[in-house]
């Protein structure tokens, strides 16, 4: 028995993708998706779907090497006094602002 996949279900298929391929392309894709189990459209999609999210996640993350997390965390528990340039600006937000 298998279980609804939102990438699969007719309900939730409101658009429509085309992508031009050479044959050795589709050839692969084909042989993929039949090891796997998939119709051809399913395993392009399910690919394509798992790419973006990966894709998303490295951009939405941030990496930081020790040196770098060290000075992120030293900067937040110990900033640096703000700036006469930082002040000026602060000043004329605030006056901008009507505070």
């Amino acid at each position: 028995m298998q279980t609804s996949d939102p990438v699969t279900d007719d309900k939730t298929r409101a658009a429509r993708l085309e992508a031009r391929l050479s044959v050795e392309q589709k050839a692969v894709l084909q042989q993929a998706a039949t090891l796997s189990g998939r119709t051809l459209s399913e395993f392009v999609v399910a690919s394509a779907q798992e790419a973006a999210a990966r894709i998303l996640r490295e951009h939405e993350t941030i990496r930081l090497s020790r040196a770098e997390q060290i000075a992120f965390v030293t900067a937040l528990l110990d900033p640096p006094a703000p700036n006469e340039r930082l002040r000026q600006a602060a000043a004329a937000y605030r006056q901008q602002m009507g505070r």
